[in-house]
């Protein structure tokens, strides 16, 4: 039986084949490490990274191997993943819920809507599209109800549990600074799917979400307590997917006739223990495919937020940007940061937001 594809339920393989092209850098292995945590208490994961490090390529690629109404194996039988034991035991079996929330907030926006409207639009959107593709589920079930009735399945159908991918998971965070309703509605919707020994375990196979910021902490915890988070500051075993390794640009360089050593020096930047120097994905291709180097990455973001955070009145940080356009190392105490826009308590916070958002390289 062919099956339906929806927007943000099962969307299909589409968006990862438009991607997987020639120069596509294969990160496939990532898809590995998210198989061994299916069925353990660790399915649930959240990587972040900056702008323009890759984090809509791996939210493609995900969505595309683990849904279950479309046929991957063309898009993957090449691949580094293809050679693993469970390649096949978890290709296309599962349904998949993927979407951006940086579309949600647009479409509040264009409407006029409040952001603290925004989890309600998402649930009512996913609610409507489960409805359109399974039979058996009423208009009138609730959202909770459609998931766990779908992950049961029916005499006629059998139970398929959910892989969230979820891109931009921070931009309400981002977005609602200011607006603690708005950020308080979107964590309690997360935390109905990911931390509800009720709905959880019997919906949820696993978990993927990225975006920019960390997990808000609530006092000195996370908000979703139940996720492994990975980022810039300390990404552990996904240190070689929030971005293009050295060996992968060596490749790159060979093959587009390309100097290595001005890639280098223009676009290395995070350096982590084992894995060695990460590199801008945007700007080493950019640089690659038009034969000319300059500062891509700069240009996907606004400068003038920059200046909110750097021009706070705290002790030393002057003296300590000064030194970084200079190029000195410093030393920055990131473990107090709480991973929000807002909460600052002192210059270590503010320079721990700018590694996060990558106005700064960092070296563990």
């Amino acid at each position: 039986m062919e099956m339906k594809h929806g927007q943000y339920l099962n969307p299909g393989n589409g968006a990862f084949q438009l991607i997987a092209n020639p120069d596509y850098v294969d990160k496939t292995m990532l898809i590995d490490k998210l198989n061994k945590k299916i069925g353990t208490d660790k399915c649930l994961v959240c990587i972040s990274r900056p702008r323009r490090f890759g984090k809509s390529y791996a939210a493609k690629m995900l969505a595309a191997y683990y849904d279950i109404s479309c046929d991957s194996r063309e898009l993957f039988d090449n691949r580094e993943i293809a050679k693993t034991k469970d390649y096949t035991k978890h290709l296309n079996q599962y349904n998949v819920i993927c979407f951006d929330v940086t579309s949600f907030i647009s479409v509040a926006r264009r409407k006029r809507m409040l952001l603290s409207d925004i989890p309600n639009m998402i649930v009512d959107t996913l609610q409507k599209e489960l409805v359109e593709v399974y039979s058996y589920l009423k208009p009138d079930m609730s959202l909770t109800e459609c998931l766990l009735r779908c992950a049961e399945g029916t005499k006629d159908e059998p139970g398929r549990k959910f892989v969230f991918i979820i891109d931009e998971w921070d931009a309400m965070i981002r977005e609602a600074k200011d607006d603690e309703t708005a950020q308080e509605a979107y964590l309690n919707l997360l935390r109905g799917w990911f931390k509800n020994a009720n709905f959880t375990p019997k919906t949820v196979a696993a978990a993927y979400m990225t975006g920019i910021l960390p997990i808000k902490k609530d006092g000195s915890q996370s908000a979703i307590s139940d996720f492994e988070e990975y980022t810039m500051i300390d990404p552990w075993e996904y240190s070689e997917y929030v971005g293009f390794t050295e060996e992968e640009v060596r490749r790159l360089c060979i093959s587009h006739d390309t100097d290595y050593n001005l890639i280098s020096r223009w676009y290395d930047g995070y350096v982590f223990p084992k894995i060695g120097a990460i590199y801008n994905p945007n700007s080493v291709m950019k640089a690659i495919r038009r034969g000319h180097f300059d500062s891509y990455w700069a240009q996907t973001s606004a400068a003038e937020g920059l200046l909110d955070y750097i021009s706070k009145d705290y002790n030393g940080l002057t003296k300590t940007i000064a030194e970084l356009i200079g190029g000195v190392d410093v030393k920055v105490n990131t473990t107090g940061f709480s991973n929000d826009l807002k909460t600052f308590r002192g210059k270590d916070d503010v320079l721990t937001l700018m590694i996060h958002l990558g106005y700064l390289a960092y070296n563990e």
